[in-house]
């Protein structure tokens, strides 16, 4: 297991549409483990494969609850409404706030190629959108309703 390099903003693979997985081979278990290193090495809680140069259907994601793998994700279903406020590990330093479903289900494939559906609410479906957005080639500036200073961030974590 390695650490890869995490793409930054302006990179133009952050822009593209990634490929579906046709064949859970030895190269996508090696990136499904090197990005879920990748991820914990930054304090992350989602990384898509795109974000370490591969477009390919793959994203890792665990808000505290377990490391989540999902390849070629669909989501199914989105009900409800959040305000979220993300950042981004390819977008360091910028925050703000997004509007996401308050609920999403989730069809991907597990490493063992094993169909699985995951219905998450709150930050789990924020997560889900978000790194399914990458795989789309869409970054979370590109939904920002309002964009946050550091100060204003650092004074809401404290109220909560």
């Amino acid at each position: 297991m390695a650490i890869r390099n995490i793409l930054k903003d302006g990179d133009e693979i952050l822009r593209k549409k990634s490929r579906e997985v046709t064949e859970i081979n030895d190269n996508i278990l090696i990136l499904l483990d090197d990005m879920a290193d990748t991820m914990y090495k930054a304090n992350g809680a989602g990384l898509a494969a795109p974000q370490v140069g591969v477009l390919r259907r793959v994203v890792v994601i665990d808000i505290g609850e377990g490391l989540v793998e999902l390849i070629n994700p669909v989501i199914k279903e989105q009900t409800g409404q959040q305000t979220t406020i993300e950042g981004c590990l390819s977008i360091p330093g910028i925050w703000g706030e997004v509007e996401r479903p308050a609920r999403v289900v989730v069809e991907a494939l597990n490493r063992k190629g094993e169909k699985i559906t995951i219905e998450s609410e709150g930050f789990m479906a924020q997560a889900v959108c978000h790194e399914v957005d990458h795989l789309d080639g869409i970054l979370f500036t590109d939904k920002v309703i309002r964009f946050l200073d550091e100060e204003e961030l650092d004074r809401m974590e404290q109220e909560s």
